[in-house]
């Protein structure tokens, strides 16, 4: 049997998320604490306790970061599986990253968290937001996003989630502005997110370059597993390829649909590693394979069972 990992990104945490896995496995009381000291933060405090600062782009990147290497470190103690992919949808794909041994637990912690505060300082003073619209093909809103750019409208194609499920990114008054149009082209739904970031697109590009210097100090020279380009679906496995993709990954739409659709002929299951089952969601739009979700002790023990069977 060959298996993907797949990592979520933002939009997947909650309060509570990693308290299960906390409180039955020591190992994971080991990595809270390391995060806590590493980054200066109160992991328990962050994620136990009702707070408005998960929502917080630099908290909920390395809080998802943290639970999903902990999902991760808990299967490979009860289970000898190993992955042939791994790929994530955005900040995902550092948590991929990390467990293809690219970046290291601690580095991986401080990369999410300074990516977090450098998307929040790129948007400042832009205006930026983003909005998923449902229903829509992806080249009907590639169509329109590009005739609103020639309008002035600052909006791009951000994410590409499933069949009919995209998000796009830009000036939340643009977003605004064409929320009753798009619906007019077909969108079922059109939801402005309550979010002061716009990820995926040119509003970031002023944090490229610090961003890539961060990599080139923390990542390692070869990975020991393939791992899924969001900006491109190719797989890379080096530090030189990772400068270039993951830079290029903040200004370009996450391919996530096209990803697993490019993966889907070389696996037989993916394995979600992290809380919720948001990508599981995902993945049943796009693929007949299966997937596993590594979430809390209930799930990693069906999860286990079922792959003991195949």
């Amino acid at each position: 049997m060959k298996y993907a990992f797949v990592f979520p990104g933002q939009g997947s945490q909650a309060i509570g998320m990693g308290k299960d896995f906390y409180e039955n496995f020591g190992v994971a009381k080991e990595m809270f604490e390391t995060a806590s000291d590493v980054l200066g933060l109160d992991f328990k405090k962050l994620l136990f306790e009702e707070n408005d600062l998960l929502n917080q782009t630099q908290y909920t990147q390395p809080a998802i970061f943290l639970v999903s290497q902990i999902a991760h470190t808990i299967l490979q103690q009860e289970s000898p599986l190993l992955a042939h992919f791994a790929l994530g949808h955005s900040l995902g794909e550092i948590s991929a990253l990390c467990v293809a041994l690219g970046v290291g637990f601690e580095d991986g912690l401080r990369l999410t968290k300074a990516r977090g505060e450098m998307m929040t300082k790129a948007c400042e003073g832009k205006d930026a937001g983003m909005m998923v619209i449902v229903g829509l093909s992806d080249e009907v809103a590639e169509e329109a996003t590009s005739s609103w750019r020639n309008q002035g409208k600052s909006v791009w194609c951000a994410n590409y989630n499933g069949d009919g499920q995209i998000v796009l990114a830009g000036k939340k008054s643009d977003l605004a502005s064409i929320e009753e149009p798009i619906k007019a082209l077909g969108a079922k739904r059109a939801l402005l997110l309550p979010m002061s970031v716009a990820s995926h697109c040119p509003l970031l590009e002023s944090m490229c370059e610090p961003f890539e210097e961060l990599l080139r100090k923390y990542l390692k020279p070869k990975f020991a597993l393939p791992i899924i380009s969001n900006a491109t679906t190719k797989p890379y496995d080096t530090a030189e390829q990772a400068y270039e993709l993951l830079r290029l990954q903040l200004i370009s739409p996450v391919l996530y649909k096209q990803s697993i659709l490019a993966v889907d002929e070389h696996i037989d299951a993916y394995i979600e590693l992290g809380h919720n089952s948001v990508l599981k969601g995902l993945n049943k739009r796009l693929s007949q394979k299966p997937t596993l979700t590594i979430a809390n002790t209930q799930t990693l023990q069906e999860s286990i069972s079922q792959l003991e069977q195949q």
